[in-house]
């Protein structure tokens, strides 16, 4: 998979279908993502809207019995091709998960480990990577005498701000984030939004998300998945003032979810 220059629709999903087993998780799921904005993906528990962010670097392929058709167009390439390499896909499109997950290494390596994956070797250009990327989530300052100290030493709010950093390292073109404030306290849930605001100046954002709030305060589109179906996307400002669905306004207001 070669990749070019990032056209306005980063992704173009096309009647996108998913099956785990015999159960039908995603229903004709047609979805553009564009460049440099923040998309928010909100709904109910078991809607689909993690699975369906899964599906955008292919992370579910990781469970078993899951079959997909339709079309997940990244940069204008189909990501369902058999020819597709996942290393360079996951690659263009990092990924921060529910709860932060460092490896049992130091806070270094943590950062070096995608970078040395992709060939990167030299110490002097490790270095300025993981200095910059520390940086960029506004953990240098936090960390940078103790760069060698283990990753799990740190607070859960600078854990997931360590696991984006990694996910930065790569220098992707797409950050996926999977309720990734769900389990800290206000004072980081604050920071990672702060952050999220900083980051699309450079990346566009995918961020699935519990709370209507934080999906109202840092995102430009919101997407409001139900029962397997996106049954509205639309700017957030029109979303959570004057949505077109009955459904969407009955989520929102919270007459069920």
């Amino acid at each position: 998979m070669s990749i070019g220059t990032l056209t306005r629709e980063v992704f173009d999903i096309k009647d996108l279908n998913l099956w785990y087993g015999e159960h039908h998780a995603l229903k004709s799921i047609n979805f553009p993502i564009n460049k440099k904005e923040v998309t928010a993906i909100i709904g109910p528990s078991g809607c689909g809207k993690s699975t369906f962010i899964k599906t955008l670097n292919l992370m579910i392929n990781m469970v078993p019995n899951v079959k997909m058709t339709g079309e997940i167009n990244f940069n204008g390439q189909n990501v369902l091709n058999e020819k597709i390499d996942l290393v360079d896909l996951r690659k263009h499109v990092g990924m921060v998960f529910q709860k932060g997950n460092p490896f049992p290494q130091s806070i270094y390596d943590n950062i070096a480990y995608g970078p040395r994956i992709h060939g990167v070797k030299r110490k002097k250009d490790l270095d300025e990577i993981v200095t910059k990327s520390l940086m960029d989530v506004a953990l240098w300052d936090e960390v940078k005498d103790r760069l060698h100290a283990p990753a799990l030493g740190l607070s859960g709010g600078q854990q997931q701000r360590l696991c984006i950093a990694r996910a930065l390292a790569t220098k992707p073109d797409v950050l996926l984030m999977d309720e990734p404030t769900s389990a800290l306290d206000p004072i980081s849930t604050l920071k990672i939004e702060e952050l999220i605001l900083e980051l699309k100046e450079k990346y566009t954002i995918v961020i699935v998300t519990h709370n209507m709030q934080q999906a109202s305060r840092v995102s430009d589109k919101t997407a409001f998945f139900l029962m397997g179906e996106l049954i509205e996307l639309d700017s957030t400002s029109t979303i959570f003032s004057n949505p077109k669905d009955s459904r969407t306004e009955g989520y929102i207001t919270g007459r069920f979810g």
